[in-house]
Formats: C-alpha cells, sequence, structure tokens
C-alpha cells in the first residue's frame, strides 16, 4: 500500500507491505510514489531488543515487527496506526500541519491491546530516510548541520559530511549487516539546550536540498543518524533508557506519548532550511499574544547585577522611559535582605531592606514612567535554607532512593504535585495582584540529574512527568493572566526549546557579557527560535565611545531589543543614541515578525573576524554586519536570494554611518562592505 497525505507545501509519501512495517518515505511535494524505507517508529522494550545488537535506535524488533492496520486522514492531520501481534502493542503515529507550511508536527502515541505489560526503553518520535530519496543524493553526498552549547558559548554551529561525523563506510554485502556507527547527539537533564541543540539539518553537499527538524521537549532527547540495511535514516526521540534512565510501563489502558517533533522541508540549503522551519515556528505558537513586541529594559545585564534598591532603580526607570523602553524588569535580588539569598529564595517576597517604601513605590514608578512593570523569578528551585523546603511536603521535591535531590544550594521543585503548583500559583497571583506585575523573567539555574522517583517511576520517567506538568503550569498561568508577558532564561539559553518557546515571548539568548564576544551568539540565535523572540542583549554603558555603543546596540536591533546598561549615568548625546536604536527596532518590529533569517557568511564553521545575520521581509532584506577587532576593513557577503532584485543598500542604524560604504555586485549576487573607521564597529543595513 501506497498512502500520501498532503498540505500543500510538504506531501507525505508512506508505503507499507504485508512482509514490513510502515516507511515513511518522502516528504517531497514532487517527490517518488512509491518504494521501501525504514521503519517509521522504532520501539525498544525489555525483552525486545535490536536485531543485529548496536547502540543505535534502529533495527528493533518490535519496529520491524509492526503492521499497518488503519489511518485517519483530515485537512490538518494524518493518523497511522501498527500492531505488533507479539506484545499487543498498537502504535499510532500523528501528523499535523499547516495549509502552506512545508513542515508537519509529528509524535507516537502507544498502547497495548490485551492483558500484557510492556517495559518500554525507548520509542522514536521520528524515523525516516525520506532525506536521501527526496534529495536523490546517496550518504556520500550529504552533510549534517549541528549545534553545540554552552553557559556564555551557545549555539555554536557545524557542517560535516556524513562520512566524517561517524557513518563509516563499509562493505555490507560481505559482513551481511549495514554499518552500526552512527552519529547522536544526546541532552541530558531538564537543561534541553545546555550541551547540545535539539536542532539539525540534512543538506545535500550542492545546497539543492535539506530537511530540518527540532525536538519540542524541554528536558532530555536524542537525535541520531545511521545506515541500515534499508538505507539511511534519522531517528528523533525524547528520553530513552540508555541515555536519559527513562523507562515506562504501558499497559491497558496505560499508554505512553512521545514528545513532539517538527520537520521541514526545503529546495536549498541550510538558509532555506531554517527559513522552512521559521514558517513553522510561527504557525505552531501557542501564544499569539503581545504583536506589537513591546521593548523590555532589564536592570542585570552589566547594570545592577543583582543588587537592585530604590535609591538605585528610580533614576534608572526614568532613564530607561526616556530611550524609549515600554516595560521595565528588576532583575534578581528583589528579595534579599542578607547578600545571601541564593541558598534561601523560594517565597519570593520584596526585601524590606532594599525598598524602605516598599516594592510597591517602585512599581508606581514605573507605572508612572509609561512603562509596565516586571520581575525575575527562578520558579522551579527553593534554597536548602529557605522556610519553604520544610514548609512543603518531601513528595513536592525531587527525590531519589528517599533522599532530596540537591543542586548548587538548592532544592528542586516537583511540579506533578500538586502543593508545588499551588505555591508557585500563589507567588504568581500575589505578585500580579500586590504590584500589577505585567512581566516575568523566568530563570532556571540548576539541573536535577536523571531526574526523580517518587511515585516508583523510573528517575527519567520521573523528569519527564515534570517537564509535561512544568509546561501544563506555564498554560495556566497564561490562562490566568492572558495580559502577561514571559521571558524564557536558564543561566542564558539553557533550556532554548521549542516546548517552551512556543509558549513564552522572548528568550535570553545568551548570560554573556563581553560585548565583543555575543556577536557569533546573537547572529545563531534565530536558527533556534524566531527572530521576533530572540532576546539579544544591548548594554551601552557611559565609559564606551560611539563606536563601541553602537556595535553593541545594533547587536539587538533586527531581534527582540533587551536593553540594559547605565542608560541614568548617560550624557545627552550618549542617551540619544540608545533611543535612536530603539526607535529603529521598533520601526522594524512588523518586518521582523515575519521575517525569516539568512546568513550571507554562512550559519556553520564560522570563526573568522566579521559576523553577519541577516533577514528576508516582506518587503526589504536587511543585515547587521559585526567588525570585531583585527577584522580587515572589507568583506565580500554572498546574498543569492536578491538575484534579479533592485538592491539599494543604505545604512538604517547608526544613523548616517559615515565611516561605511556598500557596493552591490548584481552580477555575483554579493555585497561588498568596507568599513574605514577602527574595529569593533557594527551596522544595520537596509538592502533595499
Amino acid at each position: 500500500m501506497t498512502l500520501t497525505w498532503s498540505t500543500g507545501a510538504i506531501r507525505l509519501v508512506l508505503t507499507d507491505g504485508d512482509d514490513r512495517p510502515v516507511s515513511l518515505l518522502s516528504l517531497r511535494p514532487d517527490g517518488p510514489a512509491d518504494g521501501i524505507g525504514v521503519p517509521l517508529v522504532e520501539v525498544q522494550a525489555l525483552g525486545h531488543g535490536r536485531f543485529p545488537g548496536s547502540h543505535r535506535y534502529a533495527d528493533t524488533t518490535i519496529g520491524a515487527r509492526l503492521r499497518y492496520r488503519t489511518h485517519v486522514a483530515s485537512a490538518d492531520e494524518l493518523r497511522v496506526q501498527q500492531h505488533d501481534p507479539v506484545t499487543g502493542l498498537v502504535v499510532t503515529s500523528v501528523f499535523q500541519g499547516v495549509a502552506g507550511v512545508p513542515a508537519v508536527r509529528t509524535w507516537t502515541e502507544v498502547a497495548v491491546e490485551g492483558d500484557g505489560e510492556v517495559r518500554l526503553q525507548a520509542v522514536t518520535s521520528l524515523a525516516t530516510g525520506a532525506f536521501l530519496v527526496d534529495a536523490d543524493r546517496t550518504v556520500d553526498e550529504v552533510d549534517v548541520v549541528h549545534a553545540d552549547s554552552d553557559w556564555v558559548a551557545e549555539s555554536r554551529w557545524r557542517r560535516t559530511p556524513l562520512r566524517e561525523a561517524g557513518l563509516v563506510a563499509m562493505d555490507p554485502t560481505v559482513h551481511h549487516h549495514a554499518s552500526r556507527s552512527r552519529f547522536a547527539l544526546t541532552s541530558r537533564s531538564s537543561w534541553s539546550t545546555g550541551e547540545h541543540l535539539p536542532t539539525g539539518v540534512l543538506v545535500a553537499r550542492d545546497d539543492t536540498w535539506a530537511m530540518a527538524w527540532q525536538v519540542e521537549h524541554n528536558g532530555a532527547w536524542h537525535w541520531e543518524v545511521g545506515e541500515t540495511v534499508a538505507g539511511a535514516y534519522l531517528a528523533v526521540l525524547g528520553p530513552t533508557d540508555t541515555e536519559h534512565q527513562w523507562s515506562r510501563t504501558v499497559s491497558t489502558g496505560h499508554g505512553f506519548t512521545t514528545v513532539p517533533v517538527s520537520v521541514a522541508i526545503a529546495a536549498g540549503g541550510v538558509d532555506e532550511a531554517f527559513g522552512a522551519l521559521t514558517r513553522q515556528r510561527r504557525a505552531t505558537l501557542r501564544n499569539r499574544r503581545a504583536p506589537e513586541l513591546p521593548v523590555v529594559f532589564n536592570d542585570y545585564m552589566n547594570t545592577l547585577m543583582g543588587d537592585p534598591t530604590t535609591e538605585k532603580l528610580l533614576p534608572l526607570i526614568d532613564a530607561a522611559a526616556a530611550v524609549g523602553a515600554d516595560y521595565f524588569c528588576v532583575d534578581a535580588g528583589w528579595y534579599d535582605e542578607d547578600g545571601k539569598w541564593w541558598d534561601s529564595v523560594g517565597e519570593w517576597r520584596p526585601s524590606r531592606t532594599r525598598f524602605p517604601g516598599g516594592f510597591g513605590e517602585v512599581a508606581d514608578h514605573i507605572r508612572a514612567a509609561g512603562m509596565v512593570p516586571g520581575i525575575w523569578l527562578e520558579p522551579e528551585v527553593v534554597g536548602v535554607r529557605s522556610a519553604l523546603a520544610r514548609a512543603l511536603p518531601d513528595e513536592a521535591f525531587f527525590r531519589r532512593q528517599g533522599a532530596r535531590v540537591g543542586e548548587h544550594g538548592r532544592f528542586h521543585l516537583d511540579l506533578r504535585h500538586p502543593a508545588a503548583v499551588r505555591h508557585l500559583d500563589d507567588v504568581v497571583d500575589r505578585l500580579v495582584e500586590e504590584f500589577g506585575i505585567g512581566y516575568f523573567k523566568l530563570d532556571y539555574n540548576i539541573m536535577p540529574g536523571a531526574g526523580t522517583d517518587v511515585g516508583g517511576v523510573a528517575p527519567g520517567d520521573g523528569l519527564l512527568g515534570h517537564n509535561r506538568a512544568h509546561l501544563a503550569w506555564l498554560d495556566g498561568v497564561l490562562a490566568r493572566h492572558p495580559g502577561l508577558l514571559l521571558e524564557n532564561c536558564a543561566s542564558g539559553a539553557m533550556r532554548m526549546d521549542y516546548a517552551m518557546m512556543s509558549r513564552l515571548h522572548l528568550q535570553s539568548t545568551s548570560d554573556q557579557q563581553n560585548p565583543l564576544l555575543y556577536p557569533p551568539i546573537a547572529a545563531a540565535a534565530p536558527a533556534s527560535l524566531l527572530p521576533e523572540q530572540a532576546g539579544n542583549w544591548a548594554y551601552a554603558q557611559p565609559g564606551m565611545t560611539a563606536d563601541e555603543a553602537a556595535f553593541t546596540l545594533a547587536t539587538g536591533v533586527l531581534g527582540r531589543l533587551y536593553l540594559a546598561g547605565r542608560v541614568d549615568l548617560m550624557d545627552p548625546g550618549q542617551r540619544a543614541l540608545v533611543a535612536e536604536a530603539v526607535s529603529i527596532h521598533k520601526g522594524l518590529r512588523p518586518e521582523i515578525a515575519a521575517a525569516v533569517p539568512f546568513w550571507p557568511l554562512g550559519l556553520a564553521n564560522r570563526t573568522g573576524p566579521w559576523v553577519a545575520q541577516g533577514l528576508r521581509a516582506p518587503t526589504a532584506g536587511y543585515l547587521t554586519l559585526w567588525r570585531l577587532p583585527d577584522a580587515p576593513p572589507d568583506v565580500d557577503l554572498p546574498v543569492p536570494h536578491l538575484r534579479d532584485h533592485p538592491v539599494e543598500p543604505s545604512a538604517i542604524f547608526p544613523a548616517g554611518a559615515p565611516s561605511w560604504t556598500f557596493d552591490w555586485d548584481a552580477g555575483r549576487c554579493v555585497l561588498r562592505a568596507r568599513h574605514t573607521g577602527t574595529a569593533p564597529a557594527a551596522v544595520v543595513v537596509r538592502l533595499g
């Protein structure tokens, strides 16, 4: 049987046979209509492993035994059900799409028929070899694009040929098996982007076809690329037994659903793949509020650094309003009484010593200045010295083998427990009601390891349950307070996944305090989230030169400008430059919110002294260009998508930018930029 289902911009071709399971053969609208591929679902369970054995999530005996049973299709959803006659497992692959968007969102639902139980150890959300079929390429002609990430060193992308990445060439005929090698990335614990990014691309070497994906989960995940006798495959999973101490017993009435994954396709290279994924992200946003994309000023980064007081805040609030900020967020320290708050947090009540007239005085001053008050919160932790650590029941915390999980002076709340949820609801509701808080910066600075075994579950399954309860809590907060804006932060961008960002409004892209090290992070951020969600810090300071201040301000203009810095200590000229950046950014917000990213110097393997990132907007193209210290004065920027388009480049920030000149070579589709001043310097350019 061959089954096809399409939303217009993407077409799924699934095949099966009496002797084989269902395969996702193609995603290309004009792709092949028949063939044999890898199993659509791989299931590893106790007593039912792999054949042949390996470390991989391929060749599982259950995956090979699955047989098509039925399917249900509608305009926006396809459900394909298969059955394993040995275990009684029933697996349903769900695909959801939006008309005109070249992507689908998919996951797997597992149930059991009969009286038996099955102990699951891993279930794929997606397994397919469609990228080779759709690209009409061999493994030798395909690259994998992947990223490492770390604190203040986020989003470091690489492009690697699959053969060099780990898919070793061998002779399967002689050995009677395909290679057992793979290229695999795994995220552990609850920092979903703390080691690697849950996003990747498989791209033809000649940039004619690409397939991108993202794991939409705020916890542990795994993806890998390998080869089997049926061809090459991509397997994408949430937590697993081997990598994450996850397992789950399923029985009649007690099933399991994997984490969702989005997969997008593009007739092009890396830029086109992330353009398709960007369109999918916009199409699947759960929270469509705040279309005005307000500018937020935060008092932390290179400013008060967790030491707010009424005396320090009032002039800073006035200055932030004067440069055009719409929201003012009081960051960490507002609850601190003795300077030793790290391991005593949890009750989230304003300090009396820091705010002698009460925190309400500060909140009122923010509103009087024409802004909305915001506040920093780290909801999932309770300090080991906090009274709350003794007031809440043990079951409201992560525990392993009867002991609480402690990390960096904190205990971790388990949001599966109603007491933990009730506590956080009370905190948010109280702060909103008492102080009119309209913005929460939600931070997350610890990891609880493999998870929690409270309730007799595997630690990884306890973590998965908490992860899902955390998302439900966020949904509940926004349902009760639909006007709230929520920022996602986890020691910068250590939880920059699309389970979170489909709900929250903006993401702090880094804790990076050195403005010279920020451009590569800011430039890469739109590969992981929407440009209008990329909260790139712009922290101009009174001691900076005009070029240095413009350098850090330009970092935020084409994303979600996230202001900080001692604007209260600036002279009128310095403050005017900040106000100029805010004004330019505000004028571009409608374009940013409809744009897709591109990288003229490439997203991957970038180490040079120039950094560039652009946006393809409905009416124009835009580009931020950073010249780092020791960079030569000029650079050539290929922009092939502007072929046959009129291009009249002009600097829009800083205004005039007399030290920058631009020449467009229409024949080569190359923009040459020259900077005659000293480095570092940055400029935002309208391409026409």
